[in-house]
């Protein structure tokens, strides 16, 4: 969800050396230990995801649509990809295309509710079968039509997070590559934008992007096809809670999004209580990963940071997350605590907000911004996704 700047923010330089290629990374970059798991510790993803979706014809790319026999592929990937083609909310096609293209499975989500925000975001609520996601689609705040739009990789999450409410939910499934591309087509067909041009992606929504990383990378790969949506990938984000190899593996993806980190505690302490993750990959291991990360030229890993009043937001906090951060190129994202029912945690003050961030410049000069979350009134921001199930 977009940031806004900070005023007290200084201007961010850091010198980076080479990048070393991704199979001679360090030891470092593997698990120290794995975690017995427990309702409060992230959960193995399953060798191979559940497929209780029927989504898969919008997971496919044009060559693999004729490889099974739709017929004038392109054009029917074209019609799938591209919501302003769409009528009655759903792609347009020929009989052949239609019955073909059906074979593979194509049952869209279906919009259950939508929740406006007084402050012009909209939460969607997706019913998958009997499954739900939410997604978020928050128009900028300007007369350019721009649109940011969170997204949701699986139905729960196995992270157990203590501060984010969809850790609630434990977790349910992995979400199809077809499903994920399925919110941005329906969520642009309800409330735009017309032009691809206009979105910016990110995956924030529920779920542990990197325990998904096949389907997400495939979405990726569909979403960014010059041939349907063409999206650029420079304007995906995916957010991760700390997977390490599984950031390496992100690293060496061909069409490869921004990547965010969720860092939120600068000791291992701190960060394996509030992060069950932490505890299998310490804050040395996931710096390494950070540090080799194969950045273009004017990319920045975002580190973003959830300030938990008492917690993790001390003067000492801030000058470990500034020396956590300086060996790799970034911009540090403060996120203040979206309050919800299911934690105990605090937002901080404003002041405080402030403090923590004039102690991270105080530290090193970095591109600090302050996320003004959006949709809180209607439970949209971050950290406020979920979604239980049905009595």
């Amino acid at each position: 969800m977009r940031p806004h700047p900070v005023t007290l923010s200084a201007r961010f330089v850091v010198g980076v050396g080479p990048r070393a290629p991704a199979d001679s990374w360090p030891a470092m970059l593997r698990p120290v230990h794995r975690l017995t798991l427990s309702a409060s510790s992230p959960q193995e993803a399953p060798a191979q995801p559940p497929r209780s979706s029927r989504l898969t014809a919008l997971g496919l790319l044009p060559d693999e649509l004729a490889a099974l026999g739709v017929p004038s592929a392109p054009a029917t990937f074209a019609e799938l990809q591209r919501p302003w083609r769409w009528q009655g909310g759903a792609p347009r096609l020929g009989k052949a295309a239609r019955a073909a293209v059906e074979r593979l499975g194509l049952e869209l989500p279906r919009i259950a509710s939508r929740h406006d925000s007084a402050d012009g975001s909209h939460k969607l609520l997706f019913e998958l079968g009997s499954d739900r996601v939410e997604a978020v689609h928050m128009p900028r705040a300007v007369a350019d039509g721009r649109v940011t739009l969170c997204i949701s990789s699986q139905v729960g999450c196995a992270m157990g997070c203590t501060f984010c409410a969809t850790a609630s939910m434990g977790f349910k499934r992995q979400l199809s590559a077809g499903e994920i591309v399925a919110q941005v087509g329906c969520a642009m067909a309800e409330l735009g934008p017309r032009h691809p041009s206009e979105l910016t992606l990110v995956f924030m929504g529920m779920g542990e992007p990197l325990h998904n990383l096949p389907e997400v990378a495939r979405a990726v790969e569909v979403l960014c096809e010059p041939r349907g949506l063409g999206l650029s990938p420079r304007r995906i984000t995916v957010s991760t809670s700390g997977l390490v190899p599984e950031i390496a593996a992100l690293g060496s993806l061909q069409k490869r999004p921004l990547l965010a980190i969720s860092l939120n505690a600068t000791t291992d302490e701190l960060r394996g209580q509030i992060m069950p993750i932490g505890r299998r990959y310490p804050l040395a291991n996931l710096r390494a990963a950070l540090e080799c990360f194969p950045l273009r030229p004017r990319e920045r890993v975002t580190v973003e940071y959830v300030l938990l009043a008492g917690v993790n937001d001390g003067a000492d906090d801030a000058q470990r997350l500034a020396d956590f951060c300086a060996g790799f190129a970034h911009h540090i994202n403060l996120i203040p605590f979206n309050e919800h029912p299911h934690a105990s945690f605090r937002a901080p003050t404003e002041k405080q907000v402030a403090g923590f961030a004039r102690a991270l410049l105080a530290r090193r000069p970095a591109i600090v911004t302050v996320r003004r979350s959006r949709g809180r009134d209607v439970q949209a921001a971050c950290g406020q996704l979920v979604q239980q199930a049905e009595s």
